[in-house]
């Protein structure tokens, strides 16, 4: 019953085992969903490594940490027919390998993160936790060719890569706190925000990366879509209504976000599931 597999943030670094898994997953048509880091690559770093990182004195990662398992996990796909999907793809070069990957009918998909389309490491102010992820915000160059890869269907998801901590994990130096950025509370914000309201996708491509394209990858048929006969999983949300993100409203028990106190448009009123209110923005209350 399981609609896809994953390595669930660990990267198999060994070729033949995870060859072995991808054979069995095609024979049974489950996508495996993969996220693309060489540990040895990573060597302790905990943001990107280039300016910033030796301006601020913090160990970087290197984009070969991510772009040298997109490479090798795209040629695996390809090589035993399975259908993969990268997750949080942080790299200008994974942009590239994945539009080259689908001009020659790979069967192979990718997301994209709002953070990593937002943020570069040239905005991370200081040695703060709330801006340590993995994979870690990269160069401008990085950012624009993820915006780039979004606008001309070569990335096919918008996802959040949502990873609460408690405040204890976050603080301290970026060295020793957790990965991880909380990400549902925002996602449709900033992606009104940057990309929508800056012409760089349409409402409909919006709701296409990040509803009806991630629906069908993983094959849930009911879902994705707003017909008669799908499931009734919806949000509803006023696309010009300016706020400032305030983590104090946040229901998630997670509060690590580098984007308290922005201002954004896009506010959520409702959110729908199986046809039933599960939430109703507070900030709507006096107005009805």
């Amino acid at each position: 019953g399981a609609p896809a597999l994953s390595e669930d943030g660990k990267s198999v670094m060994n070729a033949q085992l995870y060859k072995q898994a991808m054979l069995i997953a095609a024979k049974h048509d489950i996508p495996v969903l993969a996220h693309c880091e060489d540990k040895s690559l990573t060597n302790g770093g905990c943001m990107n490594e280039d300016e910033r990182s030796e301006e601020l004195g913090l160990p970087g990662i290197c984009n070969a940490s991510e772009d040298v398992i997109a490479a090798r996990d795209i040629i695996l796909a390809n090589d035993t027919g399975v259908k993969l999907h990268l997750c949080h793809c942080s790299t200008k070069a994974t942009v590239v390998m994945m539009k080259k990957a689908k001009e020659e009918g790979f069967r192979v998909t990718a997301e994209v993160c709002p953070h990593h389309f937002t943020l570069s490491s040239e905005d991370i102010p200081g040695d703060d936790p709330n801006y340590k992820m993995a994979p870690p915000l990269r160069r401008r160059e990085d950012v624009e060719a993820l915006r780039q890869g979004l606008k001309e269907d070569i990335m096919d998801v918008i996802s959040t890569d949502h990873a609460p901590h408690s405040q204890a994990d976050k603080t301290g130096s970026m060295r020793t706190a957790a990965f991880g950025i909380v990400g549902l509370e925002t996602s449709v914000a900033l992606t009104i925000t940057e990309l929508v309201k800056t012409g760089i996708l349409t409402p409909m491509q919006m709701a296409e990366r990040m509803s009806f394209a991630p629906a069908r990858i993983l094959g849930l048929e009911n879902k994705g879509s707003v017909s008669e006969g799908k499931t009734a999983d919806l949000v509803v949300f006023d696309p010009s209504r300016e706020y400032e993100i305030d983590t104090d409203t946040f229901l998630s028990k997670g509060k690590n976000t580098p984007f308290d106190g922005w201002k954004v448009k896009g506010d959520v009123k409702y959110t729908l599931v199986d046809g039933k209110l599960v939430y109703k923005n507070k900030a709507y209350e006096e107005q009805e």
